[in-house]
């Protein structure tokens, strides 16, 4: 079908103005279209496959689709076919590994529709012709931002038009930031898509804010909800260890290009990968304190976030596994600890976070004989708590006055926050807020200070949270204790042999300033930094005391743990929409399916969402008969704040400069869509660099040819070689990963795949098969293009199996390569630093080589009786069943033609396997699957 066809006679879904506007230029002409997040990229994708779906005589292929969305898709395309009675409409087909057979493929291919094709699978699919390229009506690209020059997704679109010049390519993303990196990138994106346009969708798009503004808008309250002091304290010190470790990280790695590394860009959500990517090429080189901090900043900034997200046990809770984890056994120095528990900032943090669950209380002693003073709850609650429960007593008072909703929404609560945790936290809050310890069985004090009786208070989830986090502590703390006895023991000793200088004895708490902090104060170890805080029994006890069982506590139902399927009725009950109240996390495009579905009359942010901003937006110009008033929370002058704001600021700047490019970038030249190949061009591309008799060069009409294991389409190399004009094979190989003659046989490894095969012994077994089958086997060792070309940064990866020199992991992986060497001495090393480099290496090792033969390459290795035609299945299955008892090369094709998959073998009966395999092979077939219910059963 031609990409100027005029759209098909079929109801669509697009009410609003730019997505009518977008579905027709989609339909006149090919491009990548950069849609703002939010505003609902997947409708414009199912309306555009609908309407090539009602056509019914069109063959369309989704590329780079998830499983959610290809979910998401079906359900569409099924709800759209159903509504416009579309009798051509077929459906979505997803084709995965879990497909079918090759033959079954095949068979679909030919009949036509719209079927999803993970990447893998399509690529090898249309380099064996099973899928010619010339049937294909058009191709449908997801996350066009994601396709680099060494994708899958690039080769599949080079060999699509190569061979298809008439068929439409449609690409879309909404993630303008890969447009804007790199020199000229938008240009280099539209390369690699083969496309010539890009059209820009912003939020402030004259058509959008049209759109958007134009109708009744939704009613939004924004709420900036101060942080506590407590709160303001912890973040400035977190931001002073951030600041800190980024200035230790310019100091120490001189020459590399900074600009990015400062506070601001640390609240970014991908400030690890930037640092990260600027430091891997030189990784073995950097210094440990370099790679500490970098995990450091990774660890500070997560602490950013639980500061506004986790309550203030949860929250001590994680400083304290944090800290163990952050500190070595006592006895180390001060340089294999993490720099930033060296500084006062940490101090504070620690400490602060302690003040928030618990302080001294001067009046009270444990005994006479101590001076220290007794601990007593704090349980510092988070402001938003306070802050949700008066909205939802506003949307209470709202409801009593306006029971029956005036519109066709439900009346339903909608409350959105970031994370399943906060989801659970606030599903806890919800549940217990209204729940107040009496005067007779809490603190007198406390029950004195809680004033208005009406009041919701989170005093009880923080009680108990405190109970639960004592019980882990002391559990903790005898981990500890159990766990650096030794350590602690050989410190004593050599305590005891130190001559003494006058100082204060060890390991023993000192009174500080402040009568108020000093349960919570945390003291310093010998080399300065920060000890682990444990509280003492006398303390436990006492804060256990505080925080005893109450009689409404006692009668809460505890939460569900797993479903008894009894007493069903205490935990399931049926209820009205406008009695509900929904808490959910954002979750991308699904958050569009949640408020059609549950049509909210209310919504509450708890944390702000740009993306979901603007689903509200569509959402509420989309049906004017339905209103929806929006609680905008988020504390003010936080982490939080700043993060929303930049991530606004940034989609802003990067559609700008988008826009600026495609303004005055030059023609991108692609495939040409309509001309043939130049005949010139195609001749020059045969001639073979082979030196003939009289030493002229040979011009032949057969292009150069690799045959290639399909399994080594994981990589970038196939699609390398293909873009320099050699014809790829694929096919199941069983010796070598890449056939570049009769006689060369290349085993192709990574470095982790090369350690993970030294210690399976896997690499000998396969450099002898290929000695058995080729006169010319060559192990390719190749580095990722932007990591260093050195063994020196996978020396953790392998384990110290040798003699020679152990201890030295490095040099323990060269080792293993000499002895390879020494027991293969044919074996030819091919060291590559990048797969660009590999495929110049392969292109120089066929230039005076014959063509190797498919066929030929496939049956070696192969069994007899086993044809090359056995190599359709897939593989995996096939190996894993391969080891299992019983199974041999002679009866396993039986078993793969009678049967489905490895579950129905496992569920077979002996009779049942007999037929196949023979008696004894299906006896013990099935006493290994069944061996473990059959001792369970004897137990």
């Amino acid at each position: 079908m031609s990409t100027s066809d005029a759209p098909q006679p079929v109801k669509l879904s697009l009410p609003l103005e730019y997505q009518q506007d977008l579905f027709q230029e989609l339909r006149a002409e090919d491009e990548v279209v950069i849609l703002a997040r939010g505003l609902g990229l997947m409708r414009i994708i199912t309306n555009l496959l609908h309407s090539y779906d009602a056509a019914g005589n069109n063959l369309i292929v989704v590329v780079g689709a998830e499983d959610r969305e290809n979910g998401w898709i079906g359900e569409a395309l099924a709800e759209h076919a159903a509504i416009s009675a579309a009798a051509k409409a077929r459906g979505l087909t997803v084709v995965n590994t879990d497909f079918q057979s090759v033959g079954a493929r095949e068979k679909m291919y030919a009949v036509g529709g719209i079927f999803s094709i993970t990447s893998r699978i399509l690529v090898v699919d249309l380099l064996t012709g099973l899928l010619a390229p010339e049937s294909i009506t058009g191709l449908v690209v997801l996350h066009a931002d994601r396709v680099i020059a060494t994708s899958l997704e690039a080769f599949i679109l080079r060999v699509y038009r190569q061979k298809n010049k008439a068929g439409f390519l449609k690409a879309f993303s909404d993630n303008p930031d890969p447009f804007t990196i790199g020199f000229s990138p938008l240009s280099a994106m539209l390369r690699n898509l083969f496309l010539k346009k890009a059209s820009l969708w912003p939020r402030f798009q004259v058509t959008v804010a049209r759109s958007l503004e134009g109708r009744k808008k939704a009613e939004v309250i924004e709420l900036e909800v101060p942080m506590t002091d407590h709160m303001k304290e912890m973040q400035t010190a977190i931001m002073e260890c951030v600041e800190v470790s980024i200035h230790e990280l310019k100091k120490g790695n001189t020459g590399l290009e900074m600009e990015d590394w400062n506070l601001d860009s640390a609240l970014l959500k991908n400030f690890d990968t930037m640092v990260r990517r600027q430091l891997e090429p030189n990784w073995h080189r950097v210094s440990w304190k370099t790679r500490q901090i970098v995990n450091d900043l990774t660890v500070l900034r997560g602490l950013l976030n639980s500061i506004l997200t986790y309550d203030a046990v949860s929250f001590l809770q994680h400083l304290d596994t944090i800290h163990a984890a952050h500190s070595p056994p006592p006895g180390s120095t001060r340089q294999n600890q993490s720099p930033w528990l060296f500084l006062d900032a940490a101090q504070t943090i620690f400490d602060t976070a302690r003040r928030r669950v618990y302080a001294a209380r001067p009046t009270k002693k444990i005994s006479e004989e101590s001076n220290i003073d007794a601990l007593e709850p704090v349980l510092e609650e988070l402001p938003k708590w306070a802050q949700l429960a008066e909205v939802l007593e506003e949307i209470d008072r709202d409801l009593y006055f306006d029971p029956v909703p005036r519109d066709d929404s439900n009346g339903t609560i909608l409350i959105m926050c970031s994370s399943h945790d906060t989801c659970r936290q606030l599903r806890d809050y919800l549940q217990h807020m209204h729940i107040k310890p009496k005067k007779g069985n809490s603190n007198p004090e406390e029950a004195e200070d809680m004033g208005d009786e009406d009041k919701p208070s989170a005093t009880f989830i923080m009680r108990r949270k405190l109970r639960n986090y004592l019980r882990w502590k002391s559990q903790f703390a005898q981990v500890s204790q159990t766990l650096f006895a030794e350590n602690q023991q050989a410190l004593r000793g050599a305590a005891d042999t130190r001559p003494s200088r006058g100082g204060k004895p060890p390991n023993k708490r000192r009174r500080v300033r402040g009568g108020g902090n000093v349960g919570a104060m945390m003291g310093r170890a010998d080399n300065g930094s920060i000890q682990q805080y444990f509280e003492k029994p006398g303390e436990v006890a006492d804060l256990m005391a505080e925080v005893q069982i109450t009689e409404e506590e006692a009668q809460q139902k505890p939460d569900i743990v797993a479903d008894p399927l009894d007493n069903m009725d205490d935990y399931y009950q049926l209820f009205e929409m406008q009695d509900l109240v929904v808490v959910h996390a954002y979750d991308g495009d699904q958050d569009e399916h949640v408020l059609e579905e549950i049509k909210p009359r209310y919504i509450i942010m708890y944390e702000p969402d740009a993306a979901f901003i603007r689903r509200v937006e569509v959402y509420r110009s989309s049906h004017n008969d339905r209103n929806v008033r929006v609680y905008f929370m988020y504390y003010g002058g936080s982490v939080e704040e700043q993060r929303y704001l930049s991530t606004v600021r940034r989609e802003k700047d990067a559609f700008t400069k988008v826009i600026k490019e495609r303004a005055t970038m030059s023609v991108v030249m692609t495939v040409d869509s309509h001309g043939a190949e130049d005949p010139q061009e195609a001749f020059l591309r045969t001639v073979n660099t082979r030196i003939a008799g009289g030493g002229r060069l040979a011009a032949t009409a057969e292009p150069p040819r690799v045959v290639v294991d399909v399994r080594e389409f994981r990589s970038s190399l196939p699609s390398l070689l293909h873009g320099r004009s050699i014809v790829i094979v694929p096919c199941m190989l069983t010796v070598g990963d890449y056939i570049l003659s009769p006689n060369i046989c290349v085993e192709r490894k990574s470095v982790n795949d090369l350690i993970s095969s030294f210690k399976d012994g896997r690499l000998y077994n396969q450099a002898e098969t290929m000695f058995q089958h080729y006169k010319s086997p060559m192990l390719l060792i190749e580095f990722d293009q932007n990591k260093s070309f050195t063994l020196e940064p996978f020396a953790d990866l392998s384990g110290s199996i040798s003699s020679v020199n152990p201890g030295n992991v490095s040099n323990d992986l060269q080792s293993k390569i000499v002895l390879l060497t020494l027991a293969f001495p044919k074996l030819r090393i091919i060291w590559s630093s990048s797969p660009y480099q590999t495929a110049e290496i392969f292109e120089s090792l066929k230039a005076q080589e014959p063509e190797p033969d498919p066929i030929t390459a496939v049956r070696a290795g192969l069994e007899k009786d086993q044809s090359a035609e056995d190599q359709a299945f897939n593989q995996e299955p096939q190996e894993m069943l391969g080891i299992v008892p019983g199974v041999t090369p002679q009866n396993i094709k039986n078993i793969v033609l009678e049967t489905e998959n490895i579950r129905e073998v496992a569920n077979m009966s002996e009779k049942e396997l007999e037929p196949l395999v023979g008696q004894t092979a299906g006896r013990k077939i099935h006493g290994f699957f069944n061996r473990n219910v059959m001792e369970e059963a004897d137990d």
